[in-house]
């Protein structure tokens, strides 16, 4: 658990980011101040305990538990808003990519998406919240040279779509959850936008982010600030945590403290992260190729988020095995915080970037 916050912020309107992830819950809070991000507080509390488990597990917990232990965190890190935006888990979600036929007219290009929608979604459309985004397309010499814009597509060409479906029965929960803890929330978002917001800033060229869960790992490959392919794994942060604890004969909480204090660097004497990492990124690999093959362009960079990417030289360790630019996500540095603070928000910043990428969309509504 973590928290921190800021005891002189007081006059600005504050604004709230809340992660409800399936191992933690995590909160951010900002002010707007001379257009910056001020970080007012931060917290994160583990639901592991809540459900009779282990601090880093993956849980399933009810509606009224998830309440509970947000209302624990908001009065542990001293929240002082009820202005919010919340996080709609991947799992709980469905992202697909499709190609269809372009129309310029707006009402034509929805009935298109709506009825090849009907062909992934698996329950009648009444039931779920439908969104879609179109991917602008590129010349390959834009993107050699870095340069911003698109070319347009023409009618009948046909365009990459992101389709984003949310059942109803989720956003009531999540619905349930905020106001069982006294907030009021403007919108519900894919985790996978809040990070992007949070965690790349280049406009342009192909950034691959893969984010280390609990119970999964996500990766995807955002142009232009759209999803334009993502993929799930099942091995994630939980993962690396049981093979430490095994090996050495730990407990799982003791093991999750040496996973963030030595990680890769102690994988002689933890045991194996390092296997399990390799499993992920064998996938993360196949993944790539099959972007790159595809689209017939390089991805330029790496990012490392989620509660894996706290892993201690995982960025060190990934270098080793891909040959491109690998960093691991700073979210925080998107705000303004005292200087004494910045070695802890690097260090804890990747398991932050939902709620930081939350915070931040909240920030433009006021």
């Amino acid at each position: 658990m973590a928290f921190f916050s800021d005891l002189f912020a007081k006059k600005e309107k504050s604004v709230l980011g809340v992660d409800i992830g399936t191992s933690s819950l995590k909160v951010v809070q900002l002010r707007k101040e001379r257009g910056q991000a001020v970080l007012e507080t931060y917290g994160e509390l583990s639901l592991g305990p809540y459900g009779g488990g282990e601090v880093g597990q993956a849980t399933n917990l009810s509606a009224e538990q998830i309440t509970q232990t947000l209302k624990d965190l908001i009065r542990e890190a001293k929240v002082t808003t009820v202005s919010c935006g919340v996080s709609i888990p991947y799992s709980r979600s469905l992202l697909t990519l499709v190609s269809l036929p372009y129309r310029s007219d707006a009402k034509e290009q929805r009935t298109v998406i709506e009825l090849e929608a009907r062909k992934y979604i698996p329950v009648p459309a009444s039931e779920v919240q439908l969104d879609w985004f179109i991917v602008p397309k590129m010349n390959p010499s834009q993107v050699i040279a870095g340069e911003e814009g698109s070319s347009g597509p023409v009618r009948g060409e046909n365009v990459d779509v992101l389709l984003v479906a949310v059942h109803n029965d989720e956003l009531s929960r999540l619905q349930s959850i905020v106001a069982g803890a006294n907030l009021a929330a403007s919108f519900y978002e894919l985790e996978i936008f809040s990070t992007i917001r949070a965690v790349v800033d280049d406009p342009v060229r192909p950034i691959m982010v893969i984010d280390v869960g609990a119970a999964s790992t996500k990766v995807y490959v955002v142009e232009h600030g759209v999803v334009a392919l993502s993929h799930a794994i099942s091995v994630g942060s939980q993962d690396v945590t049981r093979a430490i604890a095994v090996s050495g004969n730990l407990s799982i909480a003791r093991a999750e403290e040496l996973k963030k204090e030595e990680g890769i660097a102690g994988a002689g004497a933890l045991g194996s992260p390092e296997l399990i990492f390799s499993r992920i990124f064998s996938e993360v690999r196949r993944v790539l190729i099959q972007y790159e093959t595809a689209h017939k362009k390089s991805v330029a960079a790496i990012i490392f988020t989620g509660g894996g990417g706290v892993t201690k030289e995982l960025g060190a360790y990934a270098k080793n095995i891909f040959s491109i630019e690998m960093r691991v996500a700073d979210p925080f540095a998107k705000t303004e915080a005292p200087a004494f603070m910045r070695p802890v928000l690097e260090e804890i910043g990747p398991e932050f970037a939902v709620a930081v990428g939350l915070a931040l969309r909240k920030l433009e509504e006021t």
